[in-house]
């Protein structure tokens, strides 16, 4: 029954519309009364539209039952009296705040997804392509190194190179930086493949890539070299070596000999210890790239002829052999501090030392991770320091 056909009893209430409503009068016999006309909603009654948000009168939306709350009933007066004008006013009220809530609903989603692309690039990766960093460790109550853990977490992103050149084969260890395929390692390691040899990476998973050198420091002793074809791996995360105190707790993991995965353990017994390293592959190729120093007061050079690095070093007391050069030093939170780099000779006499004369004896040196970080940018973009 449309609003044409409903009608009122005396004395009740309307069934349709609202207060003030009543059909229309069918015309009498005498002469009709001048009806009064229904007045046409004016721009001045109509509410304002602001970017397509409806401004007028206002009512809460209750979402929390079964359906939409009910807007109130138009104050009476010329603008809303009865009719389709008034009806139609209603319905084109509710269109618009049906289509407000819409584009609120849209905006929303796309707020959450933009959101989320946004807060993946904050972290440093893209939506597609997010690194997986080394997890972090915790010590354990007394302050010592919880060595298993930091193995489990670190050892991911330590490889093993091997340099061949015309002369021979040389191993060393590296330190995956991004997932990029870029790793952090000894400039002595890698000089054989600066000089026309090839690098190959085995991974922990034993799989295998070559590499090639992206930038060097050779006074630093360090380098940084790309393996190719390579996805999915994990950066280690670099700590702060100016918080590390003597007597702190550190784990180094390499691969002394060509025995991959090793793990040592130890303390930081010196800070600021001058060392000077040879680097090149001719000096350093005997005792499977590992760099002998020159220290203070030692009988002898083991730094004699070739080029040399200088730094100050960590001394440690984690057993450290050939093949270790390059490997992370690292701290109880899982975080690498030094780049492992050299080691004492019991001879102080040759770098070319044998097994009889060379070998762990409780004093290793790492470079300070804070002085590689000085430049690593440069390495990683491709120069030459």
């Amino acid at each position: 029954m449309n609003e044409q056909q409903q009608g009122t009893q005396p004395g009740s209430t309307p069934s349709s519309g609202y207060a003030g409503w009543a059909p229309p009068t069918p015309p009498a016999a005498a002469t009709p009364s001048p009806a009064t006309p229904t007045p046409t909603p004016t721009p001045e009654h109509a509410p304002p539209v602001l970017e397509g948000t409806v401004v007028g009168p206002t009512y809460v939306e209750d979402h929390s039952g079964a359906g939409w709350g009910t807007p109130p009933p138009p104050p009476a007066g010329p603008a809303h009296a009865g009719g389709p004008g008034g009806h139609a006013r209603r319905g084109m009220l509710r269109g618009r705040l049906a289509l407000v809530t819409a584009v609120a609903a849209v905006a929303a989603v796309l707020g959450g997804v933009t959101g989320g692309a946004i807060a993946a690039q904050e972290r440093g990766g893209s939506v597609a392509n997010t690194a997986t960093v080394a997890a972090p460790v915790a010590a354990r109550s007394d302050g010592s190194a919880d060595v298993a853990a930091i193995a489990a977490a670190v050892s991911p992103s330590v490889v093993q190179i091997t340099v061949k050149t015309a002369s021979g084969t040389a191993t060393g260890t590296g330190v995956v930086l991004n997932t990029d395929g870029q790793i952090l390692t000894n400039y002595h390691v890698i000089s054989g493949a600066a000089g026309g040899g090839t690098a190959t990476v085995t991974f922990k998973d034993g799989s295998t890539a070559n590499a090639t050198v992206t930038g060097t420091d050779k006074s630093l002793d360090i380098a940084v070299i790309t393996a190719s074809g390579v996805r999915n791996l994990t950066p280690a995360t670099l700590g702060d070596s100016g918080a590390v105190a003597v007597g702190d707790a550190v784990v180094a993991i390499g691969n002394p000999e060509g025995l991959t995965g090793t793990v040592t353990s130890g303390i930081i017994s010196a800070k600021n210890r001058p060392v000077t390293v040879q680097v090149d592959e001719g000096t350093t190729r005997g005792n499977g790239g590992f760099g002998f120093p020159n220290l203070p007061g030692q009988r002898g050079s083991a730094a004699t002829g070739g080029d040399t690095a200088s730094y100050q070093a960590f001394q440690t007391d984690a057993a450290l052999n050939p093949g270790n050069s390059g490997g992370p030093l690292i701290n109880t939170a899982g975080q690498v501090i030094g780049i492992n780099s050299a080691m004492y000779s019991a001879t102080g006499s040759s770098s070319t030392a044998d097994s009889s004369t060379a070998g762990s004896v409780g004093l290793g040196f790492a470079i300070p991770i804070n002085d590689v970080k000085q430049v690593l940018p440069k390495l990683q973009a491709g120069q030459n320091v």
